[in-house]
């Protein structure tokens, strides 16, 4: 077996392709932009190989690559909105990955009419889709729920909570949905949903519209009927959960909240 190498001067390692064979076009065409370079996007020393899965391990498993990806998949375009999904990745690093991906060919900076830019999917992207929602599927079913609940974030939450939010059990008018968190810090003790037209706005401080229903429950709580590990009425029947407000409202909330993607998977660990 005949071993063909293509040298990458600027990443100072070799590609091997071990089977004699010529490299696929894409993966050329790759090479040449320096969009795979032997080194992960992070900088590392990359995997080496020819490998399919190895490439896109390259592009895809650097650290918030993937969150990134999720993030646009749920139809996230600009820059301040991604940011509102991976609160806790600095806006330089947010920036790299966007510029990266966008190098490999899996999203597009598009202006807008007012020429901001806004992220796209190209094809590539869009084609994540089954492998990322794949992800979040093996996620809900085999990592043990009480591990997925020390990771809480409110802001995390409340966004995940706005764009899967469900207007239609809602009165045809504007709705303001109040949510606290009486064991968090001033800042981030409350939350307001506003349900305008069909539309939802999140706001971190208070919109000074009249509240219609106030929901208060620990943030464990609220990730946990969030996610599908626990249901809102039990909630509410055990006293750790406590809706004040229109009772029409109240009555729809597991309607109306929506859930997470991933809440309706069975679990398979407790």
């Amino acid at each position: 077996m005949i071993a063909d190498t293509i040298p990458v001067a600027s990443a100072g390692v070799q590609f091997t392709n071990c089977t004699g064979g010529v490299f696929h076009p894409r993966f050329a065409r790759m090479l040449s932009a320096g969009v795979v370079t032997g080194v992960t996007m992070d900088g590392e020393g990359g995997y080496g190989q020819f490998c399919p899965v190895a490439m896109a391990s390259e592009i895809l498993c650097s650290r918030w690559t993937v969150l990134v990806v999720r993030e646009l998949l749920c139809g996230t375009t600009r820059f301040n909105d991604l940011r509102r999904g991976v609160p806790r990745m600095s806006p330089t690093l947010l920036s790299k990955r966007l510029k990266e991906l966008e190098r490999a060919g899996v999203i597009a900076a598009v202006p807008n009419a007012k020429g901001v830019a806004e992220y796209r999917l190209t094809p590539a992207g869009e084609d994540l889709r089954p492998i990322v929602l794949g992800m979040g599927f093996w996620g809900q079913r085999w990592v043990e729920s009480q591990l997925s609940l020390k990771n809480l974030d409110p802001s995390l939450l409340m966004w995940d909570m706005r764009r899967n939010l469900n207007p239609q059990p809602l009165p045809p008018r504007r709705c303001t949905i109040q949510f606290q968190y009486p064991e968090l810090p001033q800042a981030k003790r409350n939350w307001w949903l506003v349900v305008d037209d069909g539309k939802v706005d999140l706001c971190g401080f208070d919109p000074g519209f009249d509240v219609d229903l106030l929901v208060t429950s620990s943030l464990r709580i609220m990730t946990a009927i969030w996610m599908g590990i626990a249901v809102a009425r039990r909630e509410i029947e055990d006293g750790r959960l406590e809706l004040d407000g229109d009772p029409a409202i109240a009555g729809a909330m597991q309607r109306w909240l929506g859930l997470s993607t991933f809440a309706a998977e069975p679990r398979r660990v407790p």
